[in-house]
């Protein structure tokens, strides 16, 4: 892979800082950039309003998108963000009482809260324990119980980096009918993943981490068969069928996805996704995964070297991603060590993760590990 070519569209490389925070939020690239700035013109000058533009573009990015996790354009629907596109599945399930909900003791809030909110009308929440900032499907497996609705979890841990194996616990979901739901923000963009082969019910994913997108746009995907059972909480005049018929008033919902697309989505946030796309393509879906476990792999080799232990330090390569966290004493000072040396991570519950993308290289990984042996 050509690393200088990639690393030519995000202008922060050329003044020596190193961007190993994209677990966080994702640098903006100059094609994003570039798009950002068509949507502004646009609508500054002749086409502002610009809405069959931004329609063509949600549309063509659906499609890639649906490439990119194998399923059809339209059982994706725009969302602003990760938490609300969960949201869409809890509220829309017809609950029991005592139905029993899945979730493990390390998953992100996003992940939580939607489903914390059901405990009031008598949903049951079950959390796996993890064991040194793991859970895998064995442990999610082993805790499904009998009255088990649903299991949620993150396609990759937010704050460790374990990637989860969809396959068991989808085909192990899929064989008892329980929903199965997927958290896809701290994989996708770094990462690929088949929906259908790992048998993924509902998944929601902001752009704005690894997908570097914008904040304030995000998708949902769900299987036809699920959206046949859930039932839409609210209603809005682009969610409607023959919406353009607009004094109609008939609340028949689309027979796709877009049923959960109520109003006006974030247009910019399409635009920004459209060009981060596009810069995807020029390199490969493939070869990004590749060069991103490369990267966070070589980076975990070079702390252990200077006795630095991450948390997956002993993890099989098919269970890692592009995030690497270590425990440190002193984990806020290190923090400001490295960020007053150019380097931009993160510090999360005490611990310092470090999440370096395609386009970083090994040599910015030696001077991090550099700079935290001279700490």
């Amino acid at each position: 892979m050509d690393l200088t070519r990639a690393r030519n569209f995000f202008p922060h490389t050329s003044k020596g800082i190193i961007y190993f925070n994209h677990a966080a939020t994702g640098p903006i690239s100059s094609i994003v950039k570039d798009k950002i700035n068509e949507y502004i013109t646009e609508r500054s000058f002749e086409k502002i309003d610009n809405f069959p533009k931004v329609s063509k573009f949600a549309d063509s990015t659906k499609a890639d998108l649906g490439k990119l996790i194998n399923c059809h354009p339209e059982r994706i629907a725009f969302t602003d963000n990760t938490t609300n596109g969960i949201n869409i599945l809890a509220s829309g399930i017809k609950w029991n009482k005592s139905d029993r909900i899945l979730l493990n003791d390390i998953e992100f809030p996003a992940n939580v809260y939607p489903f914390l909110n059901l405990q009031k009308q008598g949903v049951i929440i079950d959390f796996v324990k993890s064991h040194d900032g793991i859970v895998s499907a064995e442990d999610i497996i082993q805790n499904i119980k009998p009255a088990t609705r649903l299991v949620s979890i993150s396609f990759v841990q937010f704050l460790t980096g374990y990637k989860a194996d969809l396959e068991k616990i989808g085909k192990y979901c899929n064989e008892r009918g329980i929903i199965f739901c997927v958290d896809a923000i701290q994989g996708l963009g770094a990462l690929r993943l088949d929906v259908k082969k790992c048998n993924i019910d509902f998944l929601s994913c902001g752009t704005q981490k690894w997908l570097l997108g914008l904040q304030g746009l995000a998708f949902i995907y769900l299987t036809e068969k699920l959206q046949n059972k859930l039932d839409p909480k609210y209603a809005g005049w682009l969610s409607v069928e023959d919406a353009w018929n607009i004094l109609h008033y008939e609340l028949k919902p689309r027979s796709s996805a877009e049923r959960y697309q109520y109003g006006t989505i974030s247009h910019i946030g399409v635009f920004a996704l459209r060009g981060a796309l596009d810069f995807f393509h020029q390199f490969g879906w493939e070869e990004i995964e590749k060069q991103t476990i490369e990267n966070s792999s070589y980076l975990s080799s070079q702390l252990s070297n200077i006795g630095i232990k991450t948390l997956l330090n002993d993890c099989p390569r098919e269970n890692t991603s592009g995030i690497v966290t270590f425990k440190h004493r002193e984990a806020q000072k290190v923090f400001e060590y490295l960020a007053s040396n150019q380097v931009n991570c993160a510090v999360r519950e005490g611990m310092i993760r470090l999440s370096p993308h395609f386009y970083n290289t090994f040599e910015e990984c030696d001077q991090v590990a550099d700079m935290l042996k001279k700490y």
